[in-house]
């Protein structure tokens, strides 16, 4: 019996309280490693590590130095008047506080991460090592000396493709990640984006290739609870999508005032229109939000949308719950769902409200197209395919459970 396959994993947040979209697919991606056989220890980049019957943790070593920083960013953003230090969508370019932040993390944080992530590799001996969207310069150096010294793959996953390149600058709430940063320096790039790929060969990754997100059918399955919605949005705020939250929102809302339109999340900006604001939807609880809705909405970021194949993690948890799913067009979609038969596009508010009508009114058809999109999801999409794929990729697939 061959033995299991060993990865460190450097996360940027294990803790889901740090509301960073990528965290809950890491949780759902890395069972899947579980699941595949893998023996998975994870170290984060920010807040405390987190057990979990999956994975084994190592503790943060700049622990502090992290939640000081955020402090400090957060008193900025108060003097502001805002809740993020915002960057604008065209041009991004790194604020003088990104390039002061930058230069004392590589003077203080990257040598400590550096002799932490040896001394890791000295006491469980990984067959590779994988960076889960930690910002790259913030690790400059360290990839190469832990390849010179250990020999090992050295592998960066970038879920924030395309939003993560310089042109799009990051989310508000991160950093803009790829200033500074020498992507040669890891064996491989590993991102949510087909399309992405090719701009990650530009900045200078020497092997790129795509992993789309996908759901554990397991949590995101279908709930048998009462209907208390019409249409539902979940996000992490609209940066990047005001206009499509408007088209399938906001305009919605007083073209169809019948309808029963209900947001989830937070720091929306753009036009709402009547939408119940529902406000935060504690993850535990998300697949029953989504089953209790007649209709969920997929409303992709526009770096997302436009960049062919630049998956999200949306479409796949509304499949996976059974949802009867109306997205705005993403360019490439029809590499994960069938437009028409597993979920509707719409491009007006005339359409959208259109098929809000025509969903609501039939349930058998709401609940064939949920079925078909989650059916769909169980072939194709979960999170035990990525995982098998992730290995692959990595060169790990040898001794992975199937």
């Amino acid at each position: 019996m061959s033995k299991p396959p060993k990865i460190l994993a450097a996360a940027s947040a294990i803790d889901l309280d740090f509301r960073y979209g990528c965290t809950p697919a890491w949780w759902q991606l890395w069972k899947g490693m579980y699941e595949a056989g893998v023996d998975l220890v994870v170290t984060p980049y920010r807040g405390r590590p987190v057990e979990s019957p999956w994975w084994r943790t190592a503790p943060n070593p700049t622990y502090h130095e992290g939640e000081s920083y955020q402090r400090v960013r957060d008193a900025l953003a108060r003097v502001k008047g805002d809740s993020y230090l915002r960057r604008a969508e065209t041009s991004p370019d790194e604020s003088a506080v990104d390039k002061l932040a930058r230069g004392t993390i590589e003077r203080w944080v990257t040598p400590r991460w550096k002799r932490h992530l040896e001394r890791l590799l000295e006491e469980e001996k990984p067959d590779a090592v994988i960076v889960f969207t930690i910002p790259m310069a913030h690790l400059r150096g360290i990839p190469e000396a832990l390849r010179a010294k250990y020999g090992i793959p050295i592998v960066f996953y970038d879920g924030d493709v395309p939003m993560s390149l310089p042109e799009f600058g990051g989310m508000d709430t991160g950093f803009n990640p790829y200033h500074g940063a020498d992507p040669w320096e890891y064996d491989l790039i590993v991102s949510n984006s087909e399309g992405g790929t090719g701009r990650l060969l530009e900045l200078g990754a020497r092997r790129a290739e795509a992993l789309y997100w996908g759901a554990d059918p397991e949590f995101f399955a279908p709930q048998a609870v009462e209907k208390e919605l019409d249409v539902f949005f979940y996000g992490y705020g609209d940066k990047f999508r005001r206009d499509w939250m408007k088209t399938m929102v906001g305009e919605p809302s007083r073209l169809a005032p019948d309808l029963d339109i209900g947001l989830g999340g937070l720091d929306f900006q753009g036009d709402t229109g009547a939408a119940r604001l529902l406000g935060d939807i504690p993850f535990n609880v998300f697949a029953r939000a989504i089953s209790a809705a007649r209709v969920s909405l997929n409303i992709t970021r526009r770096p997302h949308a436009t960049v062919p194949g630049s998956s999200t993690a949306r479409p796949f948890e509304l499949a996976s719950a059974g949802a009867a799913i109306v997205s705005n067009p993403h360019e490439g979609i029809e590499r994960w769902f069938e437009p028409g038969s597993e979920l509707l596009l719409v491009e007006t508010a005339e359409e959208a409200v259109a098929s809000y009508r025509e969903l609501v009114a039939d349930p058998a058809q709401a609940e064939q197209l949920g079925r078909r999109a989650r059916e769909r999801v169980l072939d194709e999409h979960t999170y035990a395919h990525r995982a098998r794929r992730l290995l692959e990729l990595v060169g790990l697939e040898s001794g992975v459970a199937v």
